[in-house]
């Protein structure tokens, strides 16, 4: 197995729908931009409420992602 060197990235994800959702979103439109994606993680979740109610959710994520090697 061979050394890899990674970067790391701080994305925010959000979605009216769910959690899992927002991080989905986040992976996603960071792929769109950046390659090798290996990982992520959750930093922080949290939220926005409207009156008694979910508004949407918010995960800020930190993404890994494999440097080319050269």
């Amino acid at each position: 197995m061979s050394a890899h060197t990674y970067r790391v990235i701080e994305v925010v994800g959000s979605s009216s729908i769910s959690i899992d959702d927002a991080i989905s979103g986040a992976v996603q439109k960071a792929g769109a931009t950046t390659r090798n994606l290996e990982w992520y993680e959750v930093v922080q979740v949290r939220g926005h409420i409207v009156g008694d109610k979910i508004g949407h959710h918010q995960v800020t994520l930190k993404i890994g992602f494999r440097l080319d090697d050269q």
